[in-house]
């Protein structure tokens, strides 16, 4: 599988576990994109979102050396702006 489809099912499978049942809202994989994506010494990074308005942000590592992919998970609280005299 591509590191890029391995993310992306990585956060679907992910939300999908979580997912309320009355919510009625389970992602697919048009659902869920890549924002950033680039290889790191050997393996990769992925930062992740979705069609679904919560907030979440998912970060997708594959570290090469151990053999394992790690998923974290944020949720975005706050966006503030300062000026210079802030």
């Amino acid at each position: 599988m591509e590191p890029m489809d391995r993310a992306k099912a990585i956060v679907g499978g992910y939300f999908n576990s979580r997912a309320e049942i009355t919510d009625h809202t389970l992602l697919n994989t048009d659902d869920i994109y890549v924002v950033w994506f680039c290889y790191i010494l050997g393996g990769w990074k992925a930062l992740i979102s979705t069609t679904i308005v919560d907030g979440m942000y998912y970060e997708v590592t594959y570290d090469k050396a151990m053999g394992a992919t790690y998923l974290d998970v944020y949720k975005k609280w706050d966006n503030k702006a300062y000026g210079e005299g802030d």
